[in-house]
């Protein structure tokens, strides 16, 4: 028989009513609450005081800085452009005739439009014209010279002949004299003869040279002005030939800048050949590469079946563009069959490799250049000296300020405005 329920009681509290044991246990809750929301506080004035400044983590990206190969390349997409590929022009303004039209494939030397100037066509039948009295001016100077010479000759055989008539009388009057048939003077006389017809050789002799030296200049000046007449005949016949204008080499017709029969001004523009047997690729470079360029340096060339073909650099630009360089790459081998003008090509260009070195992922920080990066140190992000080896178009080189495992600020650092410590959250 059970007597009462005694047996399944509990006491519960000893304590009375408003003593410290019930009031701890009262108020221990609120009292841990109140304790995490002072840490939470503490912690937030701790990272305030070393961060002057708060950015979301969405407004920067962070890489991780790690030790490898360094691999540095140019990668770019080019464009198929003609080596050889020359517009030509009108020489003189007239009426233009097409021969051929765009995409014709052509030989050396075939016509492919016709220019007509009468203007031109006429200036050269003036110049020949010229030319032609000229000519003939030079001629007559020759033949003046020659009659000059002979003329010259035959004043000094006559005065050769009378110095040999005086020297006969003077020895016949000097036979005479020594007989004393002949007297003093006249044997004096026959003296001064000999000696005046002596003076009129000289002085015909050196005529002659005088005059065959005169007379060959005046024909050599006439023969002058009539090569600088031909030579400007010849220039006026080659710009009348170049009104025909012919392929420079085989390959094809390119873009036809000038309407059938129209009349064009001088130096128009009227069509454009393309040597179709050299090809090159045209690429843009970003000018920080461009000085790591040089010509002869290999190259990889993709097309868009993937096939690989190799090449190296033929030219660098030495203007800037927006901040790009253009640069050519050329065949190494035998260019791909097939190829058009204005077709797209992958080109890599291996510039070296760098063996086991810090690196980071490449961001906006590199082309800061303020030699500093900022570090992250937990959730705070500590700007730090830093020095910068090579570059990629992907990674950077980081010779010293920075560990294995660190994490970098890559991307947003410029929102820092250079403060020393930062909190991304």
């Amino acid at each position: 028989m059970i007597r009462d329920t005694s047996a399944q009681d509990q006491i519960v509290s000893t304590a009375t009513p408003g003593s410290a044991a019930s009031t701890w246990r009262r108020y221990r809750w609120p009292a841990l609450a109140a304790l995490l929301v002072l840490a939470g506080i503490g912690f937030a004035v701790h990272g305030w005081l070393n961060a002057s400044r708060s950015f979301d983590s969405s407004r920067v990206r962070i890489a991780q800085v790690e030790r490898g190969d360094l691999v540095r390349d140019i990668a770019a997409d080019g464009r198929v452009i003609a080596a050889n590929s020359p517009v030509l022009y009108a020489i003189s303004a007239g009426t233009v005739t097409l021969k051929v039209v765009a995409g014709d494939v052509v030989k050396k030397g075939q016509e492919l439009a016709l220019i007509d100037s009468p203007e031109l066509r006429s200036k050269l039948a003036q110049e020949e014209a010229t030319l032609a009295g000229l000519e003939a001016e030079s001629s007559r100077a020759a033949l003046d010279a020659t009659l000059t010479r002979a003329k010259s000759r035959k004043d000094t055989d006559q005065a050769g002949i009378e110095k040999v008539a005086a020297e006969r009388d003077l020895q016949r009057y000097q036979r005479g004299f020594d007989g004393g048939a002949v007297p003093q003077i006249d044997l004096a006389r026959a003296q001064d003869a000999l000696k005046k017809a002596d003076i009129n050789l000289v002085n015909a002799q050196a005529d002659t040279r005088l005059q065959g030296q005169g007379a060959d200049l005046d024909a050599r000046n006439k023969r002058l002005l009539a090569d600088r007449q031909r030579a400007v005949v010849a220039e006026v016949k080659r710009q009348v030939d170049a009104l025909t204008l012919r392929a420079p080499f085989d390959g094809q017709v390119g873009q036809v800048q000038a309407v059938q029969h129209t009349n064009l001004v001088a130096n128009a523009p009227v069509l454009g050949v393309v040597d179709l047997s050299n090809f090159e690729i045209e690429i843009k470079v970003p000018e920080s590469f461009a000085r790591d360029l040089a010509i002869g340096m290999p190259a990889q060339l993709t097309s868009g079946s993937g096939q690989p073909f190799a090449g190296e650099i033929s030219a660098v630009s030495p203007e800037v563009v927006n901040g790009e360089v253009n640069a050519r790459v050329r065949f190494a081998d035998k260019q791909p069959a097939g190829l058009r003008q204005s077709q797209r090509m992958s080109v890599r260009v291996l510039l070296d490799t760098r063996k086991d070195v810090l690196k980071v992922e490449r961001g906006p920080f590199v082309e800061q250049g303020t030699g500093t990066a900022y570090v992250m140190d937990g959730s705070t992000a500590v700007r730090r000296p830093v020095q910068l080896g090579v570059s990629s178009l992907g990674e950077v080189e980081i010779l010293s300020g920075v560990q294995p495992g660190d994490r970098i600020v890559v991307a947003g650092s410029d929102l820092f405005k250079d403060a020393e410590r930062v909190s991304i959250n």
